[in-house]
């Protein structure tokens, strides 16, 4: 039996595997759980989320991937053969060719890292390819047209913005600030205005159903539990979005600037195309409530939610697995 190609996300909050001719096989959490005394892995992917702070001392919940790159190799290495072994793509005589993608701005070092884990953990062939430019192809954008095509790209640990034509990425900035950071944000809101320790789920189920970052555009209430910082005991609040839009405003901002900063260095040509066809957003962070709107507004454009944004990069996987031979005919990488 021959094995299959296929295609990796590998980001900070989730790792999608597209399989050539299969579609997307997995969606799971980034996350590893360890016994700290043997180094033994326990559970990878959704049952290692659900320990996410509720685990005894002895075993770590860790999230092996920080801003879109390898913080730990060995676990890193270890996930990615657990999701592989799970998918079982493997062939009896051959490895499966894989396609990865990383943010744009990373360095040589961080890209020899995840083709050696990926190498590792049973890839015959590992190319790399950049996220946005995956993620536009997987959203249906025409990116191989002589046209400018923007895309907008928030996934867990970075927002990777960039514009695109003749199937080359044109200007494009990456910056340290996504999901993740929204949650941090949320969680250091709460303890600073009520004095309550919540944990990072919670802040998460914040931001899916209360949160916004468009003013008046939701207004939502929820009760949340957390631990007192004052008495120590557990305690209940109610949040709105009024507030915790006030919360996300920095991060927000980061990612409004990020774009503007694209803009301002894309040729005029490339600029018009844009006003015609808008801005796609990708990735899990597109779900933020209102993020389209801000967006919109702040930069004088249309900007477009793509469909199913969290699978854009796994979809953008999959077609460029059509075409790899003409990847290892180009020797792009």
């Amino acid at each position: 039996m021959f094995s299959r190609d296929i295609g990796i996300d590998l980001g900070t909050a989730n790792v999608l595997i597209h399989v050539k001719g299969k579609g997307i096989v997995l969606n799971e959490p980034s996350v590893v759980a360890m016994d700290k005394n043997t180094g033994k892995v326990l559970e990878v992917g959704e049952e290692a989320r659900r320990m996410v702070g509720r685990t005894p001392g002895n075993i770590e919940a860790i999230r092996p991937l920080k801003d879109g790159v390898i913080a730990d190799f060995d676990v890193t290495e270890a996930m990615l053969r657990h999701f592989i072994n799970k998918i079982n793509v493997k062939g009896i005589l051959s490895k499966p060719r894989m396609l990865i993608c990383c943010p744009t701005n990373i360095t040589k070092v961080e890209q020899k890292a995840i083709k050696e884990a990926a190498e590792k953990s049973g890839g015959k062939k590992v190319y790399l390819e950049e996220e946005p430019k995956v993620a536009a192809i997987g959203a249906g954008m025409e990116i191989f047209q002589p046209s400018g095509n923007m895309v907008v790209d928030i996934g867990g640990g970075t927002t990777d913005v960039a514009v695109l034509s003749m199937g080359g990425i044109v200007t494009s900035e990456s910056i340290k600030m996504a999901g993740d950071n929204f949650d941090i944000e949320i969680l250091q809101y709460i303890k600073k205005k009520y004095k309550l320790l919540i944990g990072e789920r919670t802040a998460e189920d914040i931001k899916i159903n209360v949160a916004t970052v468009f003013k008046d555009s939701r207004n939502e209430t929820m009760d949340i539990r957390g631990r007192d910082m004052v008495s120590g005991l557990p305690r209940t609040i109610t949040v709105g979005s009024e507030e915790i839009q006030s919360a996300l405003n920095e991060s927000v901002s980061a990612i409004v600037q990020a774009a503007k900063s694209v803009l301002e260095r894309t040729p005029p040509e490339l600029s018009a195309d844009i006003i015609d066809r808008g801005v796609i957003l990708t990735g899990g962070g597109a779900l933020l409530h209102g993020i389209d709107q801000l967006l919109a507004e702040e930069l004088k454009v249309p900007v477009f939610i793509a469909e199913d944004p969290m699978d854009c990069v796994a979809k953008g996987t999959g077609i460029m697995l059509e075409n790899i031979d003409k990847i290892e005919r180009k020797k792009i990488i």
